[in-house]
């Protein structure tokens, strides 16, 4: 179970990056999204004000005024940005604009932290995303009290044994062993 928390808290904490680098005037992407300065590997061609729809102008009317001295890549992950946020549910509207304000509540070199686990995250192959994915919403699945006795297992472990649980679902330090995990440890 510490193996899932471990793996968990990698991917809570890689969700916050979606939103690292938007203004708050602009929509927050929802979770698991790519941060908007990773949007696309190719160079992006600036995009003209006037190509947005009426729906997307709104969303991002804060930025009318300077967005021809945007820098391509920012003009296109705005964009993409808007499209996603009109595509939202109220209700997956309303979970994005918390987790973008417990972004930019955190402090700096928490975001920092949360932006190198977010590419560690994706460096990882895609089932070993999925498996993480897999994980994480195991743990959400929880009941609030058991979450919270992880938890607490896992900040009572040294970095070493943090490790040790993640690399092969080894015993926290209260010596109860993690289950072990449904597949092979990598």
């Amino acid at each position: 179970m510490i193996r899932y928390l471990a793996l968990c808290a990698s991917l809570a904490l890689s969700v916050a990056p979606g939103f690292a680098q938007v203004p708050a005037s602009a929509p927050p992407a929802p979770a698991g999204a790519a941060p908007p300065a990773a949007v696309s590997p190719a160079p992006a061609s600036p995009r003209a004000w006037e190509s947005l729809s009426p729906e997307q102008k709104q969303v991002l009317q804060g930025y009318q005024g300077n967005w021809n001295s945007l820098p391509a890549e920012r003009q296109q992950a705005l964009a993409k940005g808007s499209q996603r946020w009109l595509s939202m549910t109220p209700q997956q509207r309303a979970g994005a604009q918390q987790r973008f304000n417990q972004w930019r509540a955190m402090p700096p070199e928490q975001r920092q932290l949360v932006r190198q686990r977010w590419q560690e995250f994706k460096s990882l192959p895609p089932e070993r995303q999925r498996e993480v994915r897999e994980s994480f919403n195991r743990f959400r699945q929880m009941p609030p009290e058991r979450r919270q006795q992880l938890r607490q297992q896992w900040r009572q472990m040294t970095p070493e044994q943090r490790h040790r649980a993640v690399q092969g679902g080894r015993a926290p330090p209260g010596g109860h062993a993690a289950p072990p995990p449904h597949h092979p440890p990598r």
